[in-house]
């Protein structure tokens, strides 16, 4: 699959490593980039940005059609918070800057790290939360997923990234500002 990743920081070079490595095209964009061209002949383009970048991406490509997997947690420049939560989501928003594309939710509770480390803990697989109100959309983002090595949940309609992103802020919490540093990652466990 022809895939396109704007962004070049931890997560998205992660991420090209993951899915080339699992035989994909990967495109990666930085800041000078061709991105119409990138945008243009991807099947599925992840937003590895920080969420406020988003804004500038609307129109330099052509979005519609596409799969975009927005990855960003909303927080605050000092990371004590969140942007946007609970009636909205950086996702929701995301999908209105993009009329057109199926945007979904996915990877954003995946520390960079864990790339470079195999996707588990122990031998546990990571799992990654995978929402869209677009059913096809969000299969072709678990089979993505599945194919890197992480565990996806099907996480249902796209509003509920208004809970993963403050998941993956807790998550950040738990790693950074109480200490358990990145070796972690929330599990889904059921009997």
């Amino acid at each position: 699959m022809n895939i396109a990743i704007i962004g070049n920081g931890n997560v998205g070079s992660g991420l090209a490593g993951v899915l080339s490595r699992a035989g994909h095209d990967v495109t990666v964009v930085g800041r000078d980039d061709d991105l119409a061209q990138a945008v243009g002949a991807a099947g599925v383009v992840i937003l590895a940005t920080p969420y406020g970048a988003a804004g500038n991406l609307a129109g330099r490509a052509g979005f519609a059609g596409k799969v975009v997997v927005d990855v960003s947690n909303p927080v605050t420049e000092d990371f004590s918070g969140l942007q946007v939560g609970h009636l909205t989501s950086a996702a929701e928003e995301i999908a209105r800057l993009l009329p057109g594309a199926s945007v979904v939710k996915a990877f954003n509770t995946i520390f960079a790290q864990h790339y470079a480390s195999g996707l588990k803990i122990g031998a546990q697989p990571l799992q990654t939360f995978v929402a869209s109100d677009d059913e096809g959309a969000r299969e072709t983002v678990k089979a993505l997923a599945a194919g890197i090595g992480l565990e996806p949940v099907d996480a249902g309609p796209l509003k509920n990234a208004r809970y993963l992103e403050p998941l993956g802020f807790l998550n950040i919490q738990f790693g950074y500002v109480l200490g358990k540093g990145t070796e972690i990652a929330p599990q889904l466990l059921a009997a």
